[in-house]
């Protein structure tokens, strides 16, 4: 004969953590209509007033009906028997106090349930006034901390997900809690529930008239300037949280693409004066890089310990800040040492790229005026793991884009500005043609770079590459061309017809980026043979050797 109350080693515990107004009692009603499921709404609601002596307008009526020894509740009632293979616990996570057992979370499944403080904070002034402490998200994020050391990370799930497809959303829930979805978890009948605590009659009006998760309004109310401190406060608690939430089809709408290197998910940032992680390197909506690509920046590459070129980028990069009239930038010691922190941090001495930027700064609102940026500078110093990004093994090819390059008479391509959408449409037509880059001509047809590179070719022994009106006087270029010299080879730099890049015997790129890499097809056409020539391989092997030899050492790197 079947038992009338379980084992508590029989009985499965799920805890549900939350803030205040997040939909939490909503999902409670959902499990609450399981047939396996019993429910406990805020089972430590008593030892909280108890503890922290806060007031509520209920508080005398609860703690003389609810036990308020917060451990004797968790072992007696929170892990206590039960009638049901399940029993789900709704906790509010400011309700978790120090003192408090460490059962609570060593046993059973957690998850935890969150919503965006823009939607939770204007209704949440109707019962209490509001602050950082009642809304409790920092208690929400220890809650998470805690049980990640404990080798239990929850499961988190966004509010939202529940009222755009709450089918969906309670789908992956069950599946991720390894419970079987039941349909009865949709709806519930409107009105108050046996399950409430005491407190339903102040804070659930609105939930007993639904019957399910209702869609999000479509507009929502103007928010409280008033509230716009605590609002400031709270986000980035929620924004750590959801990082974290479930990275499944049924919860997001946009993809979560795979890095291209696995090693740059934990990056440290330097954006403006700080070092900030990854998913927090971001510049003000008023930033000028946002309202009109006003900003320089150079690619710098590290080798063995020392960054490569950090002068001449250096110089280029205040040369274009200049040109552009910015001011209020910061020293270039400043800047190199922003540099510096920020590999140093990442352990970053090999093998790494640096995306420098230095925008106008931010704006005191929006607009194309320079006189509206009165913050100065913003610094963005961005270090990736970042081996060549093409296949300088086997050679790249190229076709020629319709977009012509920048002449002077528009805006002169030596300024190396973050306005680069003449390079994105050339390749964008480098893409469609399935090929690595795109060629770009001048205003007069001449060949003057690709979209993201240089471009030398060879004829009979002798290099060629195009002059530099129309296009940047790359470092990587200059260098290459320096060296060149020293292998006593001819360097002619000149106006170039593409027809002499179809019939060169060899061709290549150069950039930071890719470094020197081997063009084998132009327009569909084999450049020379189809493999790497004998002058391009002779020049890799001695811009190999020039990096690995030159650079400004990184401080505090030892070589092993």
């Amino acid at each position: 004969m079947e038992m009338e109350k379980r084992n508590e080693a029989d009985i499965e515990v799920i805890h549900s953590w939350s803030a205040p107004r997040s939909l939490s009692t909503s999902l409670m009603y959902s499990f609450a209509q399981r047939d396996d499921m019993e429910v406990l709404d805020e089972p430590l609601y008593a030892n909280f007033l108890r503890v922290t002596g806060v007031e509520r307008p209920y508080r005398e009526e609860l703690l003389s009906k609810m036990d308020s020894d917060g451990n004797k509740v968790v072992k007696e009632i929170i892990f206590g028997p039960g009638q049901k293979k399940y029993r789900y616990c709704k906790h509010i996570a400011k309700q978790r106090l120090p003192g408090l057992t460490d059962e609570l979370l060593k046993k059973g499944k957690h998850f935890i349930l969150i919503r965006n403080p823009l939607n939770i904070l204007p209704s949440f002034e109707k019962v209490v006034a509001p602050s950082f402490l009642e809304l409790g998200l920092a208690s929400l994020v220890s809650v998470y901390s805690e049980l990640c050391e404990l080798g239990k990370p929850p499961h988190i799930i966004d509010a939202t997900a529940l009222q755009e497809n709450p089918e969906a959303a309670l789908r992956g829930l069950c599946e991720d809690l390894n419970i079987p979805f039941q349909a009865s978890m949709l709806k519930w009948e409107a009105g108050p529930k046996s399950v409430d605590g005491i407190w339903a009659p102040w804070w659930y009006k609105r939930v007993h008239n639904s019957t399910g998760f209702a869609p999000p309004r479509k507009y929502p109310s103007p928010f409280p300037s008033s509230l716009y401190d605590l609002l400031e406060q709270s986000l980035p608690f929620y924004n750590m949280l959801r990082h974290h939430e479930l990275k499944r089809s049924y919860f997001i709408k946009s993809p979560h693409p795979k890095l291209p290197n696995s090693a740059n998910e934990k990056l440290l940032v330097w954006v403006g004066n700080d070092i900030v992680p990854r998913e927090s390197a971001k510049v003000s909506v008023f930033d000028s890089v946002v309202q009109g690509g006003d900003a320089v920046w150079e690619g710098i590459r590290v080798y063995s310990g020392k960054i490569f070129k950090l002068e001449e980028h250096l110089d280029r990069l205040f040369d274009s800040a200049k040109a552009l009239a910015f001011r209020n930038m910061p020293s270039r010691e400043e800047v190199k040492e922003a540099i510096f922190k920020t590999l140093i941090r990442n352990g970053m001495f090999d093998n790494a790229h640096i995306r420098l930027t230095l925008t106008r700064g931010k704006k005191v609102t929006s607009g194309m005026n320079p006189s509206l940026n009165l913050y100065g500078c913003t610094l963005i110093v961005l270090a990736e793991w970042k081996p060549p990004v093409y296949d300088n093994a086997r050679g790249i090819t190229l076709v020629t884009a319709t977009t012509r390059r920048n002449s002077p008479n528009n805006l002169d391509s030596k300024i190396h500005h973050n306005n680069l959408l003449n390079n994105i449409l050339a390749k964008i037509e480098g893409n469609n043609a399935k090929a690595d880059d795109a060629l770009m001509l001048d205003k007069d047809g001449y060949v003057s770079e690709t979209n993201a590179t240089n471009i030398f070719l060879v004829k009979k022994g002798c290099i060629v590459t195009p002059h530099t009106d129309n296009c940047l006087p790359g470092i990587t270029r200059a260098t290459i061309m320096e060296l060149a010299i020293k292998e006593n080879l001819v360097v002619d730099e000149r106006r170039v017809s593409l027809s002499e890049f179809h019939t060169a015997d060899e061709v290549w790129t150069t950039g930071t980026l890719g470094e020197l890499s081997p063009v084998i097809r132009v327009d569909g056409r084999m450049v020379g043979d189809g493999r790497i020539g004998p002058v391009t391989q002779r020049m890799q092997k001695a811009y190999m050797k020039f990096t690995a030899e030159s650079g400004v050492p990184i401080p505090t790197y030892q070589e092993c």
